[in-house]
């Protein structure tokens, strides 16, 4: 492939391992990847990993500095530096923010100057209230031109009734299909 993907990360610090393995997927499939990490996943240490050792591999494999501020992230749009944005994870918090057009983080200034270029934003749903106050921010983002999700389902049903999860494993079928502008099928899955 001869595209560039920005691959930008939110704070759901419990699917961060997962979407660092899919940036080695996109890798092996030739993709060129721009890292990019809101600035709590940049400079936080959770019980899910230390925040050096996420950077250290996810800029190795990518060969490039993360983005992680919102002056690092706005040249992407005017620069034309992206085919395709995914967002993986994308937290309850930053669907609110895509919904309601605030870019206030590296990873939604990314979003937003990307979009100006009528270019493809494919969101990794990864949220506790998705079933919840998420729900219509998730709605009202389908709705809009240019954006796609990766599948998803309830993450856990029983203790977590609100929870959404995409399926990460998917990110490289449905990056290839919202590059052509197609929402991979079906996205809510069982």
């Amino acid at each position: 492939m001869d595209k560039t993907i920005g691959f930008a990360m939110c704070g759901s610090f419990c699917t961060l391992k997962t979407a660092v393995e899919q940036i080695h997927e996109l890798k092996k499939l030739n993709y060129s990847i721009v890292p990019i990490m809101s600035e709590i996943v940049y400079c936080t240490d959770t019980r899910f990993g230390k925040a050096e050792e996420y950077i250290r591999e996810i800029e190795d494999v990518c060969s490039k500095s993360i983005i992680h501020s919102v002056v690092g992230a706005e040249p992407i749009g005017p620069k034309g530096l992206l085919d395709l944005l995914i967002i993986a994870p994308c937290t309850g918090n930053t669907l609110a923010k895509l919904a309601s057009g605030i870019a206030d983080t590296a990873v939604t200034m990314a979003a937003k100057s990307h979009l100006r270029n009528k270019r493809p934003v494919l969101i990794a749903v990864s949220t506790n209230d998705g079933l919840g106050g998420a729900g219509k921010n998730i709605g009202q983002l389908m709705n809009y031109k240019n954006i796609f999700f990766v599948p998803f389902r309830q993450d856990d049903c029983i203790n977590k009734e609100n929870s959404l999860i995409s399926d990460f494993n998917k990110i490289p079928e449905a990056a290839r299909l919202a590059i052509k502008g197609k929402q991979m099928q079906p996205f809510i899955l069982n």
